[in-house]
């Protein structure tokens, strides 16, 4: 019997231990997972309807000079953006821009 204890002790520090640490991870990341699930539902999506001019209540005499709203169709990010295809640091500060729904993909 002395023999097999150093045996299964050496098998639980060689499988066990990295086993209950895998599942410990598992567990742990599946809460994260739930909460950012949960504060993403939480966060309120502008609706693509409404033009960015009027959730930020522009004039009308800056919605005649803007791109933007030459253009309703098109995002006002996407107007804005450079032939480089960086959008302008003023753009992703925007609420409009960070509120919006992310483009789906299939």
């Amino acid at each position: 019997m002395s023999t097999w204890l150093p045996v299964f002790i050496g098998l639980l520090l060689r499988i066990g231990i990295p086993l209950a640490v895998t599942v410990l991870i598992i567990y742990l990341l599946g809460r994260l997972d739930r909460r950012w699930q949960k504060e993403a539902r939480a966060i309120p999506l502008i609706s693509p309807e409404k033009a960015c001019w009027e959730i930020k209540g522009c004039p009308p005499e800056n919605q005649k000079a803007c791109a933007a709203a030459a253009q309703p169709k098109i995002p006002c990010w996407q107007v804005f953006r450079s032939k480089e295809g960086i959008l302008k640091e003023t753009c992703l500060g925007c609420e409009v821009f960070r509120r919006a729904p992310a483009p789906m993909t299939l």
